[in-house]
């Protein structure tokens, strides 16, 4: 089998992302047939014996999925659970290969996720410099004032970080609540939620609704769809179209 650089190996695998495996790499935590690994090593997964912290990473050969889920509130995006709280995985009956979440939405949060075995996609899709735009339909408890709505369009500084600008549309006001569409390009932790409580906003619902040009459509809740060819392309980055 053709041999890869050693961090596409933990990307193809779901282990980490590129970055994470350059650092594990230069600290000498990683090794390939019993030697320790350096930058720029390339591995043959189907020969080679790599491990990280003493434990064999396998390879794995299965087919690459692709999946766009809805999300429902109430799940978490992770594998697994530590307080048995219900997670995206359960949701996936019929997917046959292990995926992952592509990023995260929180529990309280809902729409648009994409979880993938394939490592260089999601590593394009969370890296900060892939200037992928997410888009947010956000409820808002109450009216938002010309004051709110200047300071989030305008440079805010979250946790110590200063964010990029984000776009932020008044849809309508009625029922006692403001719709606003949130376009991010890029998804720190909780970023919509700490802005608006910068801004004493309450937030009633917040669910994502496209990334990029790939739209969650009239998915239903809890359902989950194969993407096309061409949103993979897309999404990879070898097309602008959908």
């Amino acid at each position: 089998m053709e041999k890869i650089r050693l961090q596409k190996f933990f990307t193809d695998n779901n282990i980490m992302s590129r970055r994470s495996a350059e650092r594990v790499i230069e600290a000498g935590n990683v090794k390939i047939n019993g030697v320790i690994a350096k930058l720029g090593d390339k591995v043959d997964p189907e020969n080679d014996i790599v491990t990280f912290n003493g434990k064999v990473i396998k390879h794995h050969y299965g087919k690459k999925r692709y999946i766009m889920l809805n999300k429902p509130l109430g799940y978490v995006c992770t594998a697994s659970d530590e307080k048995g709280r219900d997670t995206v995985m359960s949701l996936l009956d019929g997917v046959g290969e292990r995926v992952y979440p592509v990023g995260r939405l929180d529990m309280y949060s809902e729409g648009l996720l994409i979880l993938t075995n394939d490592g260089e996609l999601t590593n394009r899709l969370t890296h900060p410099k892939g200037n992928m735009p997410k888009t947010y339909s956000v409820v808002i408890k109450g009216e938002i004032s010309p004051e709110a709505l200047s300071k989030l369009t305008s440079p805010m500084e979250i946790d110590g970080y200063k964010l990029k600008p984000v776009k932020v549309r008044i849809i309508s006001v009625k029922n006692g609540a403001t719709n606003t569409l949130f376009t991010l390009s890029e998804g720190r932790n909780r970023q919509i939620r700490k802005m608006c409580d910068a801004c004493s906003l309450t937030i009633m619902r917040l669910t994502r609704i496209s990334i990029g040009k790939l739209k969650l459509g009239e998915l239903e809740r809890g359902s989950w769809r194969e993407l096309t060819d061409a949103e993979v392309a897309y999404l990879s980055g070898k097309t602008d179209k959908i």
